[in-house]
């Protein structure tokens, strides 16, 4: 009999706690026992997310017989504890660039795929805001509230709080309140809803909520756009031995070209496409982080 993926995540609920250790000794990573738990922080759509990396899970599985759980996490920090924990309990991420410098830098996670977006493995922030809020430049924020999707988050936090230091405006002492929105859709629908005065996304996550609002566009506007920033990508913990990491990232690399394959991805993480890339492809980044001053380390607490 065939075993499918569900299957074997059936078999985990009923044998993990009895078979976990086997004469005292862990299952073998990747097993329906010991999964690899693929982390993901919601960008978008929890649910979406949820239901996209589980059916990519499913082909890796059908492709490698490797069992990969997805599991969407509620924040950076805590997939970079997840990573630093012994054991780990986190084996592959899809870390955003701050976030990921951060654990790279800790050496509990190494990149080896980059997401594609309308055809670049790069993506900008913006900064947004109401069309009737007065704001007009970054020194209008001065006073305001701020929505952000997460503290690390690159788009949503890390480059527009350097951006406002750049002009002017002390994002802890300035700002009269910053919230935190659980995601980039969040942000949006703050600031569309009026319950915040501006925040900041990756471009153009205001599309997350057009069908629901078709007048985003006109209702929430951009004083503000980035330089180019590394996407985010697949990263793997050093646990994960060389030969099952090649056999997940050759399962990923078809999938990716593959038209199903392709449509979970991007209801997964709006991924178009994969592309083979090393740590040192987030490097510029860190020399942008080192220029400005900024402790990776210091941010999360280290």
């Amino acid at each position: 009999m065939k075993i499918t993926r569900l299957t074997a995540l059936l078999l985990i609920v009923v044998l993990v706690s009895t078979a976990a250790f086997a004469n005292g000794k862990a299952e073998p990573l990747g097993t329906e026992e010991n999964p690899i738990v693929w982390s993901f922080v919601p960008s978008g759509d929890t649910q979406e997310i949820s239901a996209g990396g589980n059916e990519v899970a499913d082909m890796i599985f059908e492709k490698t017989g490797i069992v990969v759980e997805a599991s969407v996490a509620t924040e950076y920090a805590g997939v970079i504890e997840a990573l630093s924990s012994d054991p780990p309990s986190a084996h592959m991420t899809s870390l955003a660039t701050f976030a990921y410098v951060v654990a790279a830098d800790r050496g509990v996670v190494e990149a080896e795929l980059v997401s594609v977006r309308y055809g670049r493995p790069f993506y900008d922030g913006q900064i947004i805001t109401g069309v009737d809020s007065g704001i007009k430049s970054i020194a209008d924020l001065k006073g305001k509230t701020f929505a952000r999707p997460d503290p690390l988050s690159t788009s949503g936090w890390i480059i527009p709080s350097l951006t406002m230091r750049a002009a002017g405006v002390n994002p802890d002492t300035d700002l009269k309140q910053v919230v935190d929105a659980g995601g980039h859709t969040g942000v949006v629908t703050a600031v569309y809803n009026g319950d915040v005065d501006a925040g900041a996304t990756y471009v153009d996550a205001r599309g997350n909520i057009k069908e629901d609002h078709p007048d985003v566009m006109d209702k929430v506007v951009v004083i503000e756009v980035s330089a180019p920033i590394p996407n985010d990508g697949v990263q793997f913990s050093p646990v994960v031995p060389d030969d099952m990491k090649e056999k997940i990232i050759t399962a990923l690399l078809e999938i990716a070209a593959d038209e199903k394959g392709a449509e979970a991805l991007n209801r997964a993480y709006q991924w178009n496409a994969l592309e083979r890339h090393g740590d040192d492809f987030y490097d510029p980044f860190r020399q942008v982080l080192q220029a400005a001053g900024v402790d990776a380390a210091t941010l999360v607490g280290e």
